[in-house]
């Protein structure tokens, strides 16, 4: 069992929950709640299935916990009063024997221990330890902060020494039994199985008769009707402000007893012990469901980036084909370079008339090539802006939606927009792919009479002719812009294909589209990036679940 539960505590100290859903504050509450069982009740009982059984003596304020403890022992040891709360720092009492078994760690270590008085300064985080040879060997008693402290620390610390407990001694006033909050505690002892005696203190002796039948009875309704009830009744307390010994003798003994049987000791052990185990079931399944429903979440995130540059890289590859990077400023460019309807008129009349015409252009005092290529540049580069710019604000605009995008969005403000230096990559792709198809002019025309065919026109004509044929395509062009393009493509066709024949021009174009898609693609991957980067730090990893869901098999199968 111990390995088994060893190893559970790892996985559940390894988990993550990092995203702040509206399920993610009680699951991380558990997660805690959980790790303290184990480390202040569980692993300990199992190392030291002999050590000395440890109660609790919890309660809520002014029940009289302290003044209990103290005349229990005959004398003070927890400092008690009127003023709230008293208990700041919890007192652990044990027999001399038994030092060995609480002056280490191995019980609450997450409490410093010591043996004088404690100071305010130093009951933070403290337990003391007190000796008494009147609490015999084999029990110690374990002084806890209200249950219902006005001090949240002071209520957390409540908790987590209950937890610790192999029994807790319950104290309640006739005046406060079926006050909530005790109900609450008790409830939860119930379900986990915890071993419980209740303290039933400064009980009126004419209703004795009728506060502790109705006690037990709700005891029962709450599946603890085997718990012991020790009634004090309301009395002047000893000058030494202790409750008199014969109030106290039936409790006194019942302690004494336990402690001297070793075999009534292994029942409460056992029924607290295997409450707490059984307890894991449920506490697991709430941190797997929470570790689950964060994959989602991150799933649901990571979806609505992955669509959103999806649509991008197909937004770019569409507007490679439809024609609209040969629109506007690309068409005017044209025109000024090659002419107008007349030119295209002299398409059929042979490629010679082409070239002398083309040639001319290109060999002329004017730089229009320049200015077509830069208005291509300019065209592709905002066709990849855009469509990167657009899946940005599709991303803000459904992370926006769920707790966990706008969580992401405030912590990476950055997100709902492109990054700073989109346009600078962008201007850097495009130019490098125009190099790119430079680069398939100049392999296509390795032989000597292809060669001498590019130098009638340039490499750089004939590269903006291979740029132009990428895209000339009509679908989406109106009017006169038909014309315009199609002439566009049946110009650059023909050329190319008088130079390389028309199965190279082919294999030009699609690799020159290819190199496009491909720069395009290394500008969206590491837009993209940016918010997978910022999912990836909130992601809980892909194994967690089946890692706690698997230690969780091992301890059941262990019990």
């Amino acid at each position: 069992m111990l390995p088994a539960v060893r190893e559970f505590r790892d996985r559940v100290a390894e988990s993550v929950l990092p995203l702040d859903l509206p399920s993610t504050a009680a699951a991380k509450d558990n997660r805690a709640a959980l790790l303290r069982q184990l480390d202040d009740y569980v692993i300990p009982r199992l190392s030291s299935i002999d050590a000395p059984l440890l109660a609790v003596i919890g309660g809520s304020t002014g029940a009289g916990k302290s003044t209990l403890v103290n005349s229990l022992l005959r004398r003070e040891v927890s400092r008690a009063g009127v003023i709230r709360p008293t208990t700041t720092s919890p007192v652990l009492v044990h027999h001399p024997q038994d030092e060995r078994w609480f002056a280490d760690a191995r019980i609450l270590p997450e409490l410093s221990r010591v043996t004088g008085e404690v100071t305010n300064r130093d009951a933070e985080n403290t337990v003391r330890l007190v000796e008494s040879t009147e609490l015999p060997a084999g029990l110690a008693l374990l002084d806890a902060p209200d249950i219902d402290s006005v001090v949240s620390a002071n209520r957390g610390l409540s908790r987590q020494l209950l937890a610790a407990a192999d029994l807790w001694l319950f104290v309640t006033t006739a005046a406060r039994y079926a006050d909530a909050v005790p109900w609450e505690l008790l409830r939860q002892a119930a379900d986990r199985g915890t071993a419980v005696a209740i303290v039933l203190d400064r009980v009126p002796p004419e209703v004795m008769g009728e506060v502790r039948p109705h006690l037990v009875d709700m005891l029962r309704e709450q599946g603890l009707g085997t718990s012991p009830v020790f009634p004090i009744p309301e009395t002047t307390l000893t000058d030494g402000g202790l409750i008199p010994d014969a109030d106290i003798a039936r409790l006194r003994s019942w302690l004494t007893d336990l402690a001297a049987d070793a075999g009534a000791r292994e029942v409460v052990v056992r029924q607290t012990l295997s409450g707490a185990l059984a307890s894991l079931d449920e506490r697991a399944e709430e941190l797997i469901s929470a570790s689950r429903a964060q994959q989602r979440v991150t799933g649901q995130l990571r979806h609505d980036v992955d669509a959103a540059f999806a649509a991008a890289r197909k937004g770019v590859s569409a507007g490679m084909s439809d024609g609209q990077l040969l629109r506007g400023e690309v068409l005017a460019r044209w025109q000024e370079f090659v002419g107008t309807g007349e030119f295209f008129k002299k398409v059929e009349s042979g490629v010679s008339r082409l070239r002398d015409r083309i040639t001319g252009a290109l060999t002329g005092k004017t730089t229009t090539q320049a200015d077509v290529d830069e208005a291509l540049h300019v065209g592709v580069a905002q066709l990849i802006e855009a469509n990167s710019t657009a899946a940005a604000a599709d991303i803000a605009r459904s992370w926006r939606g769920s707790p966990a995008g706008a969580e992401l969005l405030g912590a990476n403000p950055d997100l709902g927009k492109p990054s700073r230096d989109l346009s600078e990559r962008v201007d850097r792709e495009v130019r490098s792919w125009q190099d790119d198809v430079l680069d398939i002019v100049r392999s296509e025309g390795r032989d000597r009479r292809t060669n001498a065919r590019i130098a009638a026109y340039g490499v750089n004509g004939i590269g903006l002719f291979l740029m132009l044929v990428t895209f000339a395509h009509t679908a989406g062009l109106t009017g006169a812009e038909v014309g315009i393009a199609g002439g566009t493509s049946v110009l650059a066709q023909r050329v190319l294909e008088a130079i390389f024949g028309d199965q190279a021009v082919r294999t030009m174009s699609e690799k020159a589209r290819a190199a496009l898609l491909a720069r395009a693609d290394a500008v969206i991957d590491r837009e993209q990036a940016r918010y997978l980067d910022a999912i990836g730090a909130r992601t809980v990893p892909e194994d967690q679940t089946q890692r706690l869901a698997r230690a969780l098999d091992k301890v059941q199968a262990a019990r």
